[in-house]
């Protein structure tokens, strides 16, 4: 019997289904945000746009979810030692807290600037601006959450140098949402400069 109380092939069988669904989530996401990017591509050159200048507080939270996958990394190396994970876990949700924040004042910022979502001003580049990154932080929400119940089971010791897939997924998810962060930001910067 394992620390969870179920045969090691069970156990195993559940950690494969478990990585495979995960992988399967981001595949999913990866042809979302390819399907929104590839319509901004074409929509780009339809009218009623202009390039919009990304806020500074954008710049912010790209350094922020930037650094929470160091953090993020240092909790996993931190488990498989045998340590601990729960101070770096807890800075990466900190950081990730932050992350939102900053995207909510770089709305603030672009409302302020004339750049609207909806109404009679709105510009299709700036919809297209707000759904890219709305769209990224409604799923960031999710690996928010997902690092609340992580950093829970760690503060409680459920995680061990022998049992960690959990915070392996919750891990590998949240990676993954900093890298299509990345990518969308470096997309909203250059794209204007390629297309």
């Amino acid at each position: 019997m394992t620390e969870s109380g179920m045969q090691p092939k069970e156990q195993l069988n559940r950690e494969k289904a478990s990585r495979m669904l995960m992988w399967l989530g981001i595949a999913s996401m990866v042809i979302f945000f390819g399907g929104l990017t590839s319509a901004y591509i074409v929509r780009l050159n339809g009218g009623n746009w202009k390039d919009i200048r990304l806020p500074a507080e954008f710049y912010v939270s790209t350094a922020l979810i930037m650094f929470s996958s160091v953090t993020m990394s240092a909790a996993m190396a931190a488990v498989k030692k045998g340590k601990a994970p729960i101070r770096f876990l807890f800075i990466t949700l900190m950081l990730g807290i932050g992350f939102a924040i900053f995207q909510f004042l770089g709305w603030r910022d672009l409302n302020h600037s004339g750049i609207y979502f909806t109404g009679k001003q709105s510009i299709a580049s700036g919809q297209y601006l707000y759904v890219l990154t709305w769209a990224h932080l409604m799923h960031l929400f999710g690996g928010l959450i997902t690092l609340i119940f992580v950093s829970a089971k760690s503060a409680r010791g459920g995680y061990s140098q022998t049992n960690y897939n959990g915070m392996q997924i919750a891990a590998i998810f949240w990676n993954f949402l900093d890298a299509l962060w990345i990518y969308l930001f470096l997309f909203l910067l250059f794209i204007r400069y390629i297309a």
